[in-house]
C-alpha cells in the first residue's frame, strides 16, 4: 500500500509540474494568480498566491477540478512568506474542502494534515514522511472546518504545530 501511494504520489507531482509549466507562464504574464481565487479570501492570501502563484496551482491541482483557493498560511505562524517551512492551503469547491500542507523545506520531513467537519466528525488525516506535501484532505462540508498541521524531522520533533478554526469560510 505504501508502494502504492508513493508511486500515486510520484505520478501526481509529474503531472502537476507539467501542468505548472504549461499554464502559470501566461498567468504570470497576465498578472495573474494561475489558481481561482476565492472572493472571500483575505489579502494575505491574495499576496502569496500572487508572489508564488505555481505552489497554489500545484495544490489546487491535486485537489481536483474547481476548487477555487480559500486561505494560504505561511508556517510557522508569523513566519515572512519568502522563509516559510511550509504553507498550508485550503480550497473549496461548492461547499466541499480540500486542504494541502506543501513542504518549503526541499527534503522528506514527517507531515501531518487532519481536517474534521465543524462538529468534529468526519475527519480525514494525512500523515507520514513526504518531500513534497501532506494531503488532499477533503472534507464534506468545509464551514468552519478545524485544521490541524504538524511537520518536523519526526512526529516528536515538530517545528510546527498549527491549528485553526478558520482554514475554510464560517459563513
Amino acid at each position: 500500500m505504501l508502494k502504492l501511494r508513493a508511486s500515486l504520489r510520484a505520478v501526481t507531482v509529474a503531472a502537476m509540474l507539467a501542468l505548472g509549466v504549461m499554464a502559470v507562464p501566461q498567468a504570470v504574464a497576465a498578472g495573474q494568480p494561475a489558481v481561482p481565487i476565492a472572493k472571500a479570501a483575505d489579502a494575505a492570501t491574495r499576496t502569496i498566491a500572487k508572489a508564488d502563484p505555481q505552489p497554489a496551482a500545484a495544490a489546487a491541482t491535486v485537489c481536483g477540478t474547481g476548487y477555487s483557493l480559500f486561505r494560504a498560511v505561511p508556517l510557522p505562524e508569523g513566519t515572512d512568506p519568502s522563509l516559510r517551512l511550509a504553507t498550508l492551503y485550503s480550497y473549496e469547491n461548492n461547499g466541499k474542502g480540500c486542504a494541502i500542507l506543501d513542504n518549503n523545506v526541499g527534503k522528506s520531513q514527517y507531515m501531518y494534515l487532519h481536517v474534521c467537519k465543524v462538529d468534529n466528525t468526519g475527519c480525514s488525516t494525512d500523515s507520514g514522511n513526504f518531500s513534497e506535501y501532506a494531503g488532499p484532505v477533503y472534507v464534506a462540508s468545509a464551514v468552519c472546518a478545524p485544521v490541524t498541521a504538524k511537520m518536523g524531522a519526526t512526529s516528536s520533533s515538530l517545528y510546527i504545530n498549527y491549528a485553526t478554526e478558520y482554514m475554510f469560510s464560517c459563513d
